[in-house]
Order: structure tokens, then sequence, then C-alpha cells
């Protein structure tokens, strides 16, 4: 493998996280969150328009990390969790709720979407290949986690 290759290979698989043995996309999921600082820091406007662009190089890392492993959506590419779990946050920080409990929600949220993949998610992964299905099902997962963190701080804050 060539450098760029294997930089490529080391983000997809969530900086070594997703090669872990057991429940790889759930260690790519807490893995992610020690980015929380650094979207306290950034604000809410700036980390979403960072967890953007990820997701945008998000498509061609996870598509040449599966290529590279020669399995399409293999377990171990978790870049897409980091940006799913990343958008789960999103809500902690506009309203300025970062609590374990909170976090812990957003987690337990993402994680659920992303697991059971409800309708149109589970469409998605089924049906849209490459670096873009990867990617794709993981933010609608994220975003669905993100707007019940939404829901649930509507109706714990005020």
């Amino acid at each position: 493998m060539s450098v760029l290759e294997k930089l490529t290979y080391f983000l997809g698989v969530g900086l070594g996280s997703g090669l872990s043995p057991k429940a790889p996309g759930t260690a790519g999921s807490i893995a992610v969150l020690i980015f929380i600082p650094l979207w306290i820091l950034l604000g809410t406007d700036w980390s979403i328009v960072v967890i953007a662009l990820a997701a945008i190089i998000g498509i061609p890392i996870c598509g040449k990390t599966a290529q590279l492993m020669g399995v399409h959506d293999d377990g171990r590419i978790v870049w897409d969790e980091f940006v799913g779990q990343s958008m789960a946050i999103i809500p902690l920080i506009f309203f300025a709720q970062v609590t374990l409990l909170n976090v812990a929600l957003a987690f337990v949220f993402f994680r659920l979407f992303d697991i059971w993949k409800p309708w149109p998610i589970r469409y998605f992964d089924r049906n849209v290949h490459g670096g873009f299905g990867i990617m794709f099902d993981d933010i609608l997962a994220g975003l669905m986690a993100m707007f019940a963190v939404w829901g649930w701080l509507a109706l714990h804050i005020a």
C-alpha cells in the first residue's frame, strides 16, 4: 500500500477503533466521543461545517477502504459512524446540554438507528453501494438520532 492508501485505511477504520474484535461500529461510535471537546470549542455552526466536510471526504475514504479490504461496507469501516455519531451530538452543543446522561442518550439513539435501520435507512443500506452508500445510511441514522436528541432536550429543558 502507498502512504496515501495507508492514511485512507487508517481514517476509514476510525483511527483504528474499527479494528476492535467485537462490535467495531460501537467501538467507532465510542471513539468519536473524544471529539466532543472540539465540537464544544468550535460551537454549533463550525461543528456542522467540519462534520459536513468529514461526510464529504468520507465518501472516497470509505470507498477506498472497502476496495483495499476487498469487501463492501465491512464492519471495520467506521468513518461513517464517526460522522453519524457526531451529528447526534450537535443538539447538545446547540443547547449547551453536554452532560454524561445526554451524551449517553445521543450515543444510544445513534446506535439504535444505525443497527435497527428503519426506513429509509434500510433502503439506502441495501440499494446504494460504494463510498456514498457506506456513508449515506449512517448520515440518515445520524439525522434521525439528532432529531431524537433534539426532541429529548425540548422535553427536558425549559
